[in-house]
């Protein structure tokens, strides 16, 4: 029997969470997958600490985000159709945005990511935002798979300082979780407020995570908190976000992949940080 978007849309509305099995051709994602992998090596290679010298942040995963502006082949992933086709279903939006991008790589031994909603961390007026988690490898509950609460997404806003970290959620909120395993080729969907999380990687290996953030056009900058999607192009709180590092990607304008705009030097330590460590393009 086939699932209808539809279906899955009030799976969404219900739960705050969706798994859409095969959305992307295993064989098609396989060249996809080797383009990030190349991506991190080229940003984390000037990085030689061992997973013990990292932060706890660190410990949980490997981030590089804006992938898709260095890294020409990883475009098809990011703007994939079939991808962010199924993010604008699921929001009910007409057009759909990139917020970023992402590889979220999980160490051997890596620790859990904590439990958290995302949206108090982004400077979206609106509630119309959307994670889609695309596992490169299998992923189950040894590597480190994906924990979401059903329904958390119409709970107040909880900010959860993940940077400071914490090793355990505590049983409550881990019995309440609904982990997912998936394979390459699925494609896990988030509303921006649902509280998720992922188990520590207890196997030999990396688990290999790719994700995009992705919001209804029309949406506008909430307050003054910083964030690279809105300060790199000057919007301002109560502004419609529209800059080029937040590109249309549903329905992408002409079939053409945009350019993406330019990162400022901000002279800021946190700014040089991220350059030195790869998390953001230029480094």
């Amino acid at each position: 029997m086939t699932i209808t978007a539809e279906a899955l849309r009030a799976d969404y509305e219900r739960d705050g969470f969706v798994a859409v099995r095969g959305l992307i051709d295993p064989a098609g994602l396989a060249p996809l997958a080797t383009a990030v992998d190349d991506a991190v090596a080229r940003r984390k290679g000037r990085d030689t600490r061992t997973l013990a010298e990292k932060s706890r942040y660190e410990q949980s995963f490997i981030q590089c985000q804006y992938m898709w502006e260095d890294a020409p082949d990883i475009r098809p992933l990011t703007f994939h159709p079939a991808v962010c086709g199924m993010a604008a279903a699921l929001m009910g939006a007409r057009a759909v945005r990139l917020w970023h991008d992402q590889a979220l790589y999980k160490e051997a031994g890596g620790k859990p990511t904590q439990a958290h909603q995302d949206h108090p961390y982004w400077p979206i007026a609106e509630d119309d935002t959307i994670t889609a988690w695309i596992p490169l490898m299998p992923v189950d509950r040894e590597t480190g798979c994906m924990g979401y609460v059903p329904g958390s997404h119409r709970a107040p806003e909880q900010f959860v300082d993940i940077f400071a970290g914490n090793d355990s959620n505590g049983p409550d909120i881990e019995a309440q979780a609904v982990f997912v395993p998936a394979m390459p080729g699925d494609v896990l969907f988030h509303h921006g407020r649902t509280m998720h999380m992922a188990l520590a990687n207890r196997s030999g290996d990396v688990r290999r995570a790719y994700t995009a953030i992705y919001f209804a056009d029309g949406c506008t900058r909430g307050g003054d908190r910083p964030h690279p999607s809105v300060d790199r192009t000057g919007i301002a709180p109560g502004a419609p976000i529209d800059g080029a590092a937040t590109p249309i990607v549903w329905p992408l304008p002409e079939g053409r992949y945009p350019e993406p705009g330019p990162w400022p030097d901000t002279g800021e330590a946190r700014f040089k940080r991220a350059l030195e460590l790869g998390i953001i393009p230029g480094g």
